[in-house]
């Protein structure tokens, strides 16, 4: 008797998710990207699509040898289906101008949730600062 295992079709979000996570993970890491980094901080706050309301903010250090260069961020929306915050492109023009600060703001570009696909998108809203050191 053979044994036939069946996988679970992955929810739209997690398909998404997974796939981020493979390309997260096959980036360089941010110190073998950018070799005359010293130091990375970033603050974030993350609001709703008016940008009135504040939903979660967080400042971290960054480990440059481990933190990745494909540098992104979840939003808040656990339903959120193909967004999320990429600040790589912010990133790479701020070390290439060798600023030492940026910030600025994104809007997510997914949609609300797996219901409303080609609806209703997402448009939550991340304001970042980074602040780098060389």
């Amino acid at each position: 008797m053979t044994k036939t295992i069946m996988q679970r079709r992955l929810s739209p979000r997690a398909e998404y998710l997974q796939q981020e996570h493979q390309r997260v993970n096959e980036s360089v890491s941010l110190l073998e990207r950018y070799r005359n980094l010293k130091n990375l901080t970033v603050e974030i706050a993350y609001f709703d699509e008016e940008g009135l309301i504040r939903r979660g903010e967080m400042k971290y250090t960054v480990n440059l040898a481990f933190a990745k260069s494909l540098f992104r961020f979840s939003c808040p929306n656990s339903e959120c289906v193909g967004g999320d915050f990429d600040l790589s492109h912010e990133l790479a023009n701020a070390v290439a101008g060798r600023h030492e600060a940026a910030s600025g703001e994104l809007v997510c570009q997914g949609w609300r949730s797996r219901t409303t696909i080609g609806n209703l998108p997402c448009r939550n809203i991340m304001r970042y600062k980074l602040s780098i050191g060389y």
